[in-house]
């Protein structure tokens, strides 16, 4: 009997049934309203079958059915009555570069919206149902969908055989020995259009739109619960027979979490996805696992004003549908998990590029980077499912800037012009000099509100960077920027199969922003050793006091051991902790797994370990992967190192598997060493205090922190030396550290000034603000907490509500 899964715990359920129908690609067309705070609109799904179900398919369809006996339970789904509504099928006459949804069906679904799908609270399985019981005791193949905070209206299967021109997808070869009857028809058209070869993307995307745009063929019973969507078509048993193309009327609820709906810092509204534990699936029906590789479309009309910005190969213009209305479209060739769509919608204003930044951009000269001059891999066939694939074309291997801009609230252009603008094809440039091909053709970076939890979030073609990256000089703001990009390769175009080795995308994007920062300032070697010995130190300590202060399972990078990448039969799954808040803030996955990658690279050597990391990129791109694919290829190229007892099994054992901090004491007294060494005795000149770097602050004043007392002229003199208000975030946190611990009344101004403007950092200044039991500052505490609560994160919310209550 399987685990039954409680919602109220904090393992995150993947309730899709994958194993038996995998989503290929999405078409959305969507209204956002900021009054109701809605988004409102229309969900087209594409599908194959799964693989599961093509694997046993050939012993027949009692062998098939078997498989869903096993995990079948009785269970009633009310169908949901609904007018019908038709939506015309677009013209053959229309272009294939013309990808403009064509029409829009009116929703005729009460206005009160009362329909009669179910809502269960109760547990729910994690090998999900897979079929249903009615109609005499027939078994219906039960489609389960991860959705979660939506009002779902309408579902119905999507008559893509009216399409006009369709009927090149049936004279197929493979068609011939198919039955013609009419659904059989559309889902062998589906098959075809899925399976379109790359050349055609572009004749792909026009018919997955002139599809989505076919009249309905029929309503489909569904019933949602609390974290699924479960859909079947009556009498319809296999998911061969289930339709592969289904239209569902949705609305997401203004609660719900994929989104958050807040005012940008010039006190406009907007609304963006902010990186929730749960991820999209309150912002639309999809799978979340994984290995739901999809492309997708989107149109979004919002009010004129608003700019919407979107995971998107294209830079989308606004068109105009009516006055005051504006239309946005997006579109996405490289599959990609459902997770990674993003979209914020707000009144950002284009921080338009400079003529003295645009000179940078084209006049600086790019070498030829490491990656194409010392392997052929581009000559070779990729390993992912077909899709025009960048690191197939010439023109894109030699592209060392992609296309860029950047969006802000208008109060922070300036900002933004001062440092990012300069910086993006800096950190673009060294990002392609160390690995090569930039996977994607654009990139968008957005300012987001203050009530964002991260200092920075990266999804296709688009970054969102936290308003804290831009005081204070340009080095946080190109440290996290360098973070950011190096998601591209590691993160997104390749993914991890499963969701809880976050180690593979944080770990390797912490170790890669170094090099990427260092490439950029065009640092000497020694100067490049002393800036990464320093990094090291600071996240030693970082990682030190984590590990002291977390409970022992959340620091372990490979939670689920010998059963990672695993998933149940019928493919749902769980992401062990995935909804526990305080793990949003841990630092664990990004600094063990730098530290692992650090050792790895010191003991085969730098130059050979990224000349590995570039093999590793032109192998797996497109491609999701397991820790071991990538320790199996690096020991593979590496032999000598077998002969040290390095090995697969031993990282797994000393740094994956368990908790803590793996023995590397010898780096630590190797770098205790050079810090003694330095400590020689010379004339104490103020000015050489005064040009001390970001991260040379950072551990100055944690330092301080380790000391019992300082007395308020020393911090006066402290903060009056360095100019520490006017520092980046990171020093301003351990100057507002060193004001609560001792209570320095003149610092507290500060201390409110980063609770307000600094939220993805102050979360845990709280919790110092409480722990010290003294009146004023815990009532600094509720007052700034009182004045965030409303926008603040989720997340972050719980976590200081525990804090403070």
């Amino acid at each position: 009997m399987e685990t039954q899964l409680d919602p109220m715990k904090d393992d995150l359920p993947l309730m899709a049934n994958t194993s038996y129908m995998l989503v290929k690609h999405y078409i959305l067309d969507l209204d956002v309203d900021f009054k109701s705070k809605v988004i409102e609109g229309v969900i087209v799904l594409f599908f194959e079958t799964g693989s599961r179900y093509r694997k046993t398919s050939s012993t027949g369809k009692e062998g098939c059915q078997s498989q869903f006996d096993e995990t079948c339970k009785m269970r009633a789904s009310e169908p949901c009555h609904i007018p019908v509504t038709n939506v015309s099928a677009c013209s053959s006459k229309t272009n294939y570069n013309d990808f403009a949804i064509c029409g829009k069906g009116e929703d005729t679904s009460d206005t009160n919206g009362n329909h009669s799908n179910e809502e269960h609270a109760s547990g729910i399985s994690s090998s999900k149902d897979c079929c249903d019981t009615e109609n005499h005791g027939n078994k219906d193949f039960l489609l389960v969908l991860d959705c979660c905070d939506l009002s779902v209206l309408k579902v119905e299967e999507v008559d893509v055989a009216a399409v006009s021109g369709i009927e090149k997808f049936t004279r197929s070869a493979k068609l011939t020995d198919v039955s013609k009857e009419l659904e059989n028809l559309r889902n062998q058209i589906v098959h075809e259009l899925v399976t379109l070869p790359a050349d055609r993307w572009k004749e792909q995307l026009y018919y997955f739109t002139c599809c989505s745009q076919a009249p309905g063929c029929g309503e489909l019973l569904f019933t949602t619960g609390t974290w699924s969507l479960e859909i079947r078509k009556s009498g319809i048993q296999t998911p061969t027979d289930f339709p592969h193309a289904i239209r569902i009327w949705y609305k997401t609820k203004p609660e719900g979490r994929s989104v958050t709906w807040t005012t940008d810092q010039s006190g406009r509204p907007c609304v963006y996805t902010m990186g929730s534990p749960i991820n999209n699936r309150a912002l639309f029906p999809c799978q979340e696992p994984p290995v739901a590789l999809s492309t997708w479309q989107a149109s979004v009309r919002t009010a004129a004003g608003f700019v919407v910005l979107m995971s998107g190969e294209n830079s989308a213009e606004p068109v105009q549908l009516r006055e005051g209305i504006l239309s946005w479209y997006y579109y996405v060739t490289m599959p990609m998990p459902a997770s990674t769509f993003t979209i914020a919608v707000g009144c950002w204003q284009e921080v338009k590029q400079q003529s003295f930044t645009a000179a940078i951009q084209t006049n600086r000269e790019f070498s030829l980077p490491s990656s194409q001059a010392d392997f052929r891999w581009h000559e070779e066939i990729c390993g992912h499912v077909e899709y025009p694939c960048r690191f197939q074309s010439p023109a894109a291997r030699l592209q060392a800037v992609i296309p860029y801009r950047v969006f802000a609230p208008s109060c922070l252009m300036e900002r933004c012009e001062e440092h990012l603008l300069q910086l993006i094809p800096q950190c673009l440039s060294a990002a392609y000099t160390t690995l090569g091909t930039h996977p994607f053709s654009r990139l968008d970076v957005l300012i987001v509100p203050s009530n964002f939890s991260s200092l920075g979030m990266a999804s296709p073609h688009i970054i969102f960077l936290s308003q804290s990256v831009l005081p204070g000089g340009s080095h946080l703001c190109g440290t996290r920027l360098c973070h950011e990009i190096a998601h591209a390769w590691f993160g997104l175009a390749i993914g991890a199969r499963d969701w809880t080795e976050e180690w593979l995308s944080e770990g390797f994007a912490t170790f890669l922003e170094d090099i990427f920062w260092a490439t950029a300032q065009q640092l000497s070697h020694d100067e490049v050793k002393g800036h990464q010995e320093l990094k090291a130190l600071l996240r030693w300590r970082r990682l030190r006091d984590e590990v002291q202060n977390s409970e022992e399972e959340l620091q372990v990078l490979r939670p689920k051991k010998e059963s990672t990448g695993e998933s149940s039969e019928s493919g749902a799954s769980v992401v062990k902790h995935g909804l526990k808040a305080e793990k949003v803030f841990m630092q664990v996955h990004y600094l063990k797994g730098y530290f692992l990658l650090r050792s790895l690279a010191r003991s085969i050597g730098e130059a050979s370990y990224l000349a590995s990391l570039r093999k590793f990129v032109h192998k797996f791109h497109g491609q999701l992967v397991l820790s071991q694919d990538f320790l199996c290829m690096l020991l593979e190229d590496i032999p000598e190192q077998k002969k040290s007892g390095l090995t697969v099994e031993s990282i797994f054992q000393n740094w994956l598997d368990t908790s803590g901090i793996p023995k590397v004491a010898k780096w630590i007294q190797t770098n205790e060493r050079i810090r003694k060494s330095g400590k020689k005795k010379r004339k104490q000149d103020e000015v050489v205090f005064q040009k001390l770097l970001p991260d040379q602050l950072v551990l100055l004043l944690e330092s301080l922190l380790e000391g019992k007392t300082l007395c308020p002229r020393i911090l006066q003199c402290l903060e009056k030396t360095y100019q520490l208000r006017e520092q980046d975030a990171e020093v301003r946190h351990r100057w507002c550290e060193l004001v609560v611990k001792h209570k320095y009344v003149p610092g507290y101004g500060d201390v409110e000034k980063f609770l307000r403007e600094d939220q993805a950092m102050g979360v845990y200044l709280y919790g110092e603000l409480m722990v010290n039991e003294d009146a004023k500052q815990q009532e600094l505490a509720h007052k700034c907490f009182a004045a965030a609560r409303e926008h603040m994160d989720a997340s972050s919310a719980k976590v200081v509500a525990e804090m403070l209550f």
